[in-house]
């Protein structure tokens, strides 16, 4: 999958800039006549794309994105449900098919342009052309929390708004009354005048036959009956009694189970295979040498298991099995020094002079940081179940991006990309790692050599050492403060830059600013993961702010206010974690408070941290959360995002490491890459700030600022500056 960035939609966008001068040629239209075979069942009307009603009045929300916990279906279904006026308890959700028409276009416009104020008929040709573009990157991502945010935005209340529209305009006619007269109230339409009213349903046929409109009027937050309430998560019935399924839950008859492993050091090929102790063994159908990897096919995923550690393999030399971690570490430390030396370091920020600002400081301070690899250890490790049949694929899995899965695949096995059917499921966490195609093409590979269909499920040992890592990283910061505390330089130095570019940008008011980066290779194969950079500079910003804090002698809370003077969000989300958290209360000896900010995916979170440092390791007590999105479309699920974006920013913050022993990752399960369980997570309080803002996320801001809240708690706990992560390496 191509990696989605703003630099890259635009670039996908080139071929069509053109064409969308043509206007009508590439024009969005009415396109749900064509699509209501692929969605609608007998006695259900495709209203728009996004928008079914049925004969029973229950309206379905098309949804182009995955439920991987994250509340995703609701939120959505939410906004369209508003702008529709619609009865919330005669609506429904399903996913968008895994299919070019529904190609999720309104992310990528939001992501790219937020909302422009065009005409309508230059918007419908902005949207077909948009249509095009997010076609051609197979674009149906769910991931940077842009679900409520770009497509609830831009997607589902414009579709829940346009449906709503056409309705009226139907009975405006059926009833021969001026639209104006209509009104919409709980899934009925109403014309007080004449005393009538219809259910929806009367007129969803006659209004999916008009073309729908391009600007639908939306409502004003202070009409919200709907947004902003915490109504209760549709997708959670259903994993409670058990229903729910995911790709693991697929039984299909005849289906068999196959167990894989790829190679220690990532890029290794097999050079030999030794496969009899395996075939020997009951229930075994077959044993795959697939060259990157190897699979044993079984009659169940136990055997196949079994069978697998019978295998002896010998791997090809990829140059790299003496790398170890101690290299890796050499290697980024040099080439910090020679972009510098070189003058050869790439620029992110630069304001005034920093050097100059630097040398003219009343006080000088320097600090270095490092973050390790981190798996993404989600709680369903990786798994498919595919079949290859006649020309045909099926493939259920649980994918944050099916469309682009589908069509890798269908280049995978030179197939016409209709001949695949992607049927996606719930997805047991994703965190990023379900982006990538790899687990994909591995299933539809193995079943492309069994006769009938093969559920391929991979060991928590190889889910973890087969990973696309979160990035180990380096960073040097110095700044010059001036005689009254307050910084007059700013010069961040640090390796590895991805996504987003803003993450090692400043919130803070320093005059001279200069935020660079050296040019290293990633030894190890990289993916997004929750949050992506802003959570390795939210740690090193975060960390080197406190401790110029008390460089400064100032409380580190005033400190950040002071510096926040022309940010009046940031400044609240402070005040209100201070208040909340009691900060400035005097702590017992071994206990301590840190504070932290980030502002990640357009949401602002202030998080407070309390620590006990008594028994020697870190015990976190408590994280105090308030956070700014806007406005929370679905309080509780908001909060819910924070508290588990808190729990696995936690989780690396004290455990997570990935190292690498001869070329190859060396942790490979919990005992040896621990989680926080239950027994040592902390209480959580979270509050919303509701400002009024443009949205921001939800899924990722809660997990920036927990690590540099840790270990500014444990400072104030024991005096002792912690700039390594993990901070409880091992285990407590």
């Amino acid at each position: 999958m191509n990696k989605w960035t703003r630099r890259g939609f635009i670039a996908a966008g080139v071929t069509s800039a053109g064409a969308l001068a043509v206007g009508v040629a590439l024009r969005e239209g009415h396109r749900a006549p064509k699509l209501a075979g692929m969605v609608a069942d007998e006695g259900e009307t495709l209203v728009n794309v996004w928008v079914k009603i049925g004969q029973d009045n229950r309206i379905t929300a098309i949804i182009p994105h995955s439920e991987m916990g994250q509340g995703v279906f609701t939120a959505l279904a939410q906004m369209l449900a508003e702008e529709m006026d619609a009865d919330w308890s005669l609506v429904d959700f399903e996913q968008a098919p895994a299919h070019e028409a529904y190609a999720n276009y309104p992310l990528g416009k939001a992501f790219l342009m937020g909302e422009p104020s065009i005409p309508g008929l230059l918007e419908d040709s902005l949207n077909g052309g948009l249509l095009r573009v997010a076609q051609s990157m197979s674009l149906q991502i769910t991931g940077g929390s842009g679900s409520v945010r770009f497509t609830g935005q831009s997607g589902m209340r414009i579709a829940g708004a346009a449906a709503r529209e056409m309705l009226v305009t139907a009975a405006a006619r059926a009833w021969k009354v001026p639209e104006s007269e209509v009104r919409t109230e709980n899934s009925v339409l109403h014309h007080d005048a004449s005393r009538r009213s219809a259910p929806y349903a009367a007129f969803a046929a006659a209004a999916g036959a008009l073309s729908p409109p391009v600007k639908p009027r939306r409502k004003a937050p202070k009409d919200y009956r709907l947004i902003g309430r915490s109504l209760p998560r549709m997708d959670i019935p259903a994993k409670v009694d058990g229903t729910a399924r995911f790709a693991i839950d697929v039984d299909l008859p005849g289906m068999r189970y196959a167990a894989v492993m790829g190679p220690p050091v990532h890029g290794a090929k097999v050079a030999r295979l030794d496969e009899a102790g395996a075939k020997a063994m009951p229930g075994v159908h077959k044993v795959l040498n697939e060259a990157d990897f190897v699979a044993v096919v079984a009659d169940s995923y136990w055997r196949a298991e079994l069978a697998l550690a019978r295998l002896v393999i010998s791997w090809t030399a990829t140059g790299r099995e003496a790398l170890d971690q101690a290299a890796i570490t050499r290697q980024f430390h040099a080439d910090m020094a020679r972009a510098v030396t070189d003058r050869n370091q790439k620029t992110d920020v630069k304001i005034g002079d920093a050097s100059a600002a630097l040398k003219s400081a009343a006080k000088r301070l320097q600090a270095e940081y490092a973050v390790p690899y981190l798996a993404h250890a989600a709680m369903e490790p990786i798994n498919a179940v595919a079949r290859v049949k006649d020309g045909k694929v099926d493939l259920w899995i649980g994918h944050q991006n099916p469309l682009a899965a589908r069509d890798e695949v269908a280049k995978q096995l030179d197939y016409d990309r209709h001949d695949v059917t992607v049927h996606n499921c719930l997805l047991g966490g994703g965190f990023g790692r379900k982006s990538n195609v790899d687990y994909a093409l591995m299933a539809v590979r193995i079943a492309a050599r069994v006769d009938g269909p093969v559920k391929m499920i991979w060991s928590r040992e190889q889910d973890i050492r087969q990973d696309f890592y979160r990035p180990a990283t380096l960073a040097k910061i110095t700044a010059g403060l001036g005689a009254d505390g307050q910084p007059v330089s700013w010069d961040y130095q640090f390796i590895h830059k991805d996504d987003p570019v803003e993450a090692s940008a400043i919130p803070y008011a320093v005059p001279n600013q200069f935020i660079h980066y050296a040019p290293t290779e990633n030894p190890l194969r990289f993916g997004p993961w929750r949050s992506v950079d802003h959570t390795q500079h939210g740690f090193f910003i975060e960390s080197f702010i406190d401790e110029l804090a008390h460089a400064a002698g100032v409380d580190p809370l005033a400190y950040r206010k002071a510096l926040l003077t022309a940010k009046p969000r940031h400044v609240a989300v402070l005040e209100a974690v201070g208040q909340m958290s009691g900060w400035g209360r005097k702590m017992a000896e071994g206990l301590g408070l840190g504070v932290a900010l980030v502002e990640s995916f357009g949401t602002i979170v202030a998080q407070v941290a309390e620590v006990d440092m008594t028994g020697g390791l870190p015990k976190v007590v408590h994280v105090w959360a308030a956070a700014d999105p806007g406005l929370a479309v679905n309080p509780d699920g908001f909060i819910a995002q924070i508290e588990g974006g808190i729990i696995y920013g936690l989780s690396a913050a004290l455990y997570g490491s990935i190292t690498i022993e001869n070329g190859a990752v060396v942790q490979s399960n919990f005992h040896d890459y621990p989680v926080v369980r239950m027994d040592d997570a902390p209480s959580i309080s979270v509050k919303i700030i509701n400002s009024g803002a443009r949205l921001g996320g939800g899924g990722e801001p809660g997990t920036p600022p927990v690590a540099p809240a840790l270990a500014n708690a444990m400072f104030a706990a024991t005096g002792k500056r912690f700039r390594t992560l993990p901070l409880a390496p091992g285990g407590a």
